[in-house]
């Protein structure tokens, strides 16, 4: 039987930690900065815990 393989875009994405949530880096914080008021950029930093919609789906593709 093949072994099933984790999702190479989702496994880039996203992050799992030991208790289990799925965390991801916020968007709009690559490039085209300046434009972006210093506020924004603050609030983009860092990372968040996935909403509890797409947890399941995220789960399947990195395989667990």
């Amino acid at each position: 039987m093949p072994k099933q393989k984790t999702h190479s875009g989702a496994k880039k994405r996203f992050k799992v930690t030991g208790s289990g949530k799925i965390m991801h880096e916020h968007s709009n914080r690559r490039h085209l900065l300046e434009v972006k008021s210093s506020r924004r950029t603050r609030r983009l930093a860092g990372t968040s815990e996935l909403s509890g919609a797409y947890t399941q789906k995220v789960k399947k593709l990195l395989g667990r």
